[in-house]
């Protein structure tokens, strides 16, 4: 848990976004999400869970795979915005846009670690003063419910001055050692090491599985 003063890093800029999905994925891992809600409330979380998503009908398991739709529409977007889509039609789910406008690719957050407003947090969740901290946002749902993002905000930019944003982690959270491993809770492509988690952290979804998975050291980050 980051005890230390709300000072985070440089915002994350557009260009970010605009490299190879892939790329995009394994360096959003350790990112800081930010949220500031209408009352001016500060949320954030070290992100420790993506899954990426390729378009350019490269990757079956994508809501891209078989071209642009009302319902995907963001997704073939600008980068940098989020797609926002309901899971089962009930429960919301969050990516952020990457590559060129017009490809379809997309990295999924999965889990966050709470840093920032964690009772708010708990609230948004419905959750108890003292439920254990990994209720809060270990599953794409539940980072949803947590930071309050639903599908009113599909297709809005994650930028500074914008409700969501990514920043640069501080010093004492920089870096750490990621696994690249296949991707969970879908039907086709189950096989392709798409998912990127942060070692040992305890806020995971699901544990990182001990087969099929390749540890990745920590590289300089791209600015952006």
């Amino acid at each position: 848990m980051y005890d230390g003063p709300v000072k985070f890093g440089p915002y994350i800029g557009r260009d970010f976004y605009q490299r190879p999905c892939l790329e995009v994925a394994a360096e959003m891992v350790g990112l800081i999400l930010l949220r500031r809600m209408p009352d001016g409330q500060l949320l954030a979380g070290q992100i420790v869970e993506v899954e990426a998503y390729l378009g350019r009908g490269q990757d079956p398991a994508s809501h891209a795979h078989r071209g642009e739709t009302p319902r995907n529409q963001s997704m073939f977007g600008p980068p940098g915005r989020l797609y926002v889509y309901r899971s089962y039609g009930i429960h919301a789910c969050a990516n952020l846009v990457c590559e060129p406008t017009g490809t379809g690719a997309a990295v999924l957050l999965r889990a966050v670690e709470p840093l920032v407003g964690i009772e708010q947090m708990r609230r948004n969740r419905s959750l108890a003063p003292d439920s254990p901290p990994k209720l809060i946002a270990a599953g794409p749902v539940r980072l949803t419910q947590a930071f309050a993002i639903g599908p009113e905000q599909d297709g809005r930019a994650v930028a500074r001055g914008q409700p969501l944003a990514l920043r640069r982690p501080p010093p004492q959270l920089e870096e750490f050692a990621t696994t690249r491993c296949p991707r969970i809770g879908i039907s086709k492509a189950v096989s392709r090491p798409y998912r990127f988690c942060a070692n040992d952290n305890r806020h995971l979804s699901k544990p990182i599985p001990t087969r099929r998975a390749r540890s990745m050291r920590p590289t300089p980050r791209s600015s952006g």
